[in-house]
């Protein structure tokens, strides 16, 4: 099982590396009597999709059964999810992208949005790149970490002639990008150019810009013009039980979510812990007797 995922939408196939963060190795329990699956989209505890099969209510999984199939949504918001990884702790989740879009014939902006996310918990994860598309382009990226003023970054990508666009290079010639900070929860991403595409119309109408995980993307020219028609693409959510560290969290043995024959771990990108099957057991750690 993995995080490799093809983005057919409208006439655009965007591949994605099949060398993902995915846990390959975890066995997806739920808790038992709990739905395990969402559509397409196993669901292993501590998340959940009813009363009782979640740790609790930031592990609430929405299932909407009236798409089909039926989509997983982050609690009760619009955020959908399309794989948890026990083993990482990460999410997948679809957000939409920045799109400033002008009329070829007379340079007249069509199209313009500026996207957002914020997460009331978990965090965007620093293995994610703020990517921008485009020949006549600025984007910037404005977040938010906890317990700290937002901060603003942002990249440009110039290009004079679809003849010096590199292919497979976000260098700043018709791609850009821009590491993601750690502890990242909000951000909001904005778009403009800076001739109207005047100087680039007959290659290149708009620009685009999202998150997306690094290495995930594999820039072509094809997608100065076939990004117009995207309204999402997918990035990395890093979760984690509570706020504690291990070993505070270990001395309340009633609240403690690692079960027997597993083991505690801290990741370096955010406050709490994770729950790692010890060598040579497999399964999930959250439950008891998960790992086997």
């Amino acid at each position: 099982m993995g995080f490799h995922v093809m983005l057919v939408q409208f006439t655009l196939a965007l591949v994605l590396s099949s060398t993902s963060t995915a846990n390959r190795t975890t066995t997806v329990l739920a808790k038992p009597g709990c739905p395990d699956r969402c559509g397409n989209v196993s669901i292993p505890y501590p998340f959940g999709t009813t009363k009782g099969c979640y740790l609790n209510e930031q592990f609430l999984i929405t299932c909407n059964s009236s798409f089909t199939p039926p989509k997983a949504f982050l609690t009760n918001s619009t955020i959908n999810v399309t794989e948890i990884s026990l083993l990482r702790g990460q999410l997948q989740i679809w957000q939409f992208i920045a799109r400033d879009l002008y009329r070829q014939r007379d340079h007249v902006q069509v199209y313009n949005n500026e996207p957002w996310l914020s997460l009331s918990k978990f965090i965007i994860s620093d293995t994610n790149m703020f990517t921008a598309v485009g020949c006549d382009t600025y984007a910037i990226v404005t977040f938010d970490r906890r317990n700290e003023n937002y901060s603003i970054t942002g990249c440009m990508s110039i290009c004079n002639s679809i003849d010096n666009v590199d292919n497979g290079s976000c260098s700043g010639v018709g791609c850009c990008q821009t590491r993601i900070p750690k502890g990242v929860w909000s951000i909001t991403m904005d778009l403009s150019s800076y001739y109207n595409y005047t100087k680039v119309s007959d290659f290149s109408s708009g620009s685009y810009a999202f998150v997306i995980q690094e290495n995930e993307f594999n820039f072509t020219s094809n997608y100065l013009r076939e990004l117009q028609n995207v309204q999402k693409l997918p990035l990395l959510v890093d979760w984690t039980i509570g706020n504690e560290t291990c070993e505070m969290a270990q001395m309340n043995f009633t609240s403690y979510a690692c079960k027997n024959n597993s083991k505690c771990y801290e990741p370096s990108t955010t406050s709490g812990y994770l729950c790692h099957c010890l060598a040579g057991y497999d399964g999930n750690p959250y439950l008891i007797n998960g790992c086997q």
